[in-house]
């Protein structure tokens, strides 16, 4: 791997993203010279992220190859890394995703990983991945693919079925912020712990926790114990049941589970946020806007105050360059990594990073309870992807049927309704053989 490696960023317009992993490769010396693609197909959003890649060289006295196509596969062209944070649909595709579930009474918190609006996310989503794979095993066919974009198991476990030969890596910092959180909460650095963490993406769990060979969960317990608002949360009152952390945030984690958000006591005990990502994407396209903004005065937009290389993309990008080995964590085909979830599905685990590439660990079987939940997730996974594969429009409502949250709320003639609503709203989004409005009975 040349120290002048070519990375090209698919969806650079999300350029509040995009200004996170730029400041993290360019932080490294030996990433200054590399070559970056930035692709979209918003020509604002794109001009507007190349000016923001040439002001953080500036700002690190790098000197990178910055490029801005709106052409995809030209932007591919010779990478050696391409990442992908595109968002089919942007605020519109979310909003839609949020609004008509809310009028047959289905409450959604984060709504981008399961769930309705996991699945509609994912199912406008795989289209572009197709493309993506295609064009990168025509133009960079030994490139690595480090996907960002959610549903993560979904998009993942997709790619291993259409591209098998695609190197690809799904990456997340739920993991890496649940462990640091955590460290906070007992008083120890959180760079002095040890763990291990497996499980699905947004539904990992921290099996070990460990500082200089002491267990934390009792820690833990103790600090719950103190802090009758620590039980308000839902993946501590999740953790008391379960015996293990969740990796994913309480807005996140209510939403995989039958128990919390149909009950209205539950969403007030546990303080659960019904709608938060509305607001979260509202206030990403306020960021975008005022960069824009800055940008066109002039101004350098606000540095992000977080520590260098926080995301696990610049790591790998930093290790395929200089060899250094890192321990990280992806999302990859089951591919007997975790013996108790099923094959091929997306799963998330440790894995080593080096100049060779990314390399998953086997974690054998996990507890019963947690592989209990992780297979409810994978199956509305596994039926999402069925239906794109198969281009089947009766296994979006399987998948719908065997949400647990949505199954928990609605009755079956409820899921298919908004099911035929959802179709219908987003409509070209979603490929031709899946627009089909379908009546329970047809063949």
């Amino acid at each position: 791997m040349s120290p002048s490696i070519r990375i090209a960023f698919i969806g650079a317009g999300s350029v509040e993203f995009t200004q996170q992993l730029l400041r993290d490769i360019l932080s490294f010396p030996e990433l200054a010279d590399v070559r970056l693609a930035l692709h979209d197909i918003d020509p604002e959003r794109l001009s507007v992220a190349e000016a923001l890649a040439r002001r953080t060289a500036e700002r690190f006295g790098a000197k990178p190859e910055i490029v801005a196509e709106l052409d995809r596969r030209a932007a591919l062209d010779g990478s050696d890394v391409v990442v992908n944070m595109v968002a089919v649909g942007g605020h519109r595709a979310t909003t839609i995703d949020f609004e008509v579930p809310a009028q047959f009474g289905l409450r959604q918190t984060i709504g981008d990983t399961l769930g309705i609006g996991g699945i509609f996310r994912a199912l406008r989503t795989f289209p572009l991945l197709e493309g993506l794979a295609a064009d990168m095993a025509a133009v960079c066919p030994n490139a690595w693919l480090l996907n960002y974009t959610n549903p993560m198991a979904m998009n993942l476990q997709y790619l291993a079925t259409v591209a098998p030969r695609l190197k690809a890596a799904g990456l997340c910092h739920s993991v890496y912020w649940t462990v640091r959180g955590l460290s906070d909460i007992v008083g120890v650095p959180h760079e002095e712990v040890d763990f291990l963490s497996a499980g699905v993406n947004h539904q990992a769990w921290i099996l070990r926790w460990e500082h200089r060979g002491r267990d934390l969960y009792p820690a833990l317990d103790a600090a719950i114990e103190r802090d009758p608002e620590l039980r308000r949360r839902v993946r501590v009152d999740m953790y008391r049941r379960l015996g293990y952390y969740p990796t994913e945030t309480s807005e996140h984690s209510s939403e995989y589970v039958p128990f919390y958000l149909r009950h209205p006591a539950e969403i007030e005990r546990l303080r659960i946020p019904v709608g938060d990502y509305l607001g979260i994407s509202a206030g990403n396209v306020a960021e975008y806007e005022s960069i824009r903004e800055r940008l066109a005065a002039g101004l350098n937009p606000e540095p992000r105050e977080e520590e260098d290389a926080t995301e696990y993309a610049p790591q790998v990008i930093h290790s395929l360059v200089t060899g250094t080995l890192r321990s990280i964590q992806v999302t990859t085909a089951n591919t007997g990594l975790i013996t108790n979830l099923p094959a091929g599905a997306g799963v998330e685990v440790p894995a080593t990073v080096d100049r060779l590439g990314v390399h998953p660990h086997g974690v054998g079987a996990l507890p019963p309870q947690l592989a209990a939940l992780n297979r409810s997730f994978l199956n509305v996974v596994e039926l999402v992807v069925a239906a794109a594969v198969e281009g089947d429009p009766r296994h979006i409502r399987h998948a719908a049927m065997s949400d647990p949250a949505a199954a928990a709320a609605l009755t079956v003639d409820q899921i298919w309704e908004l099911c035929d609503a959802m179709v219908a709203a987003h409509g070209d989004a979603l490929p031709p053989a899946l627009r089909a409005q379908v009546s329970p009975g047809s063949r």
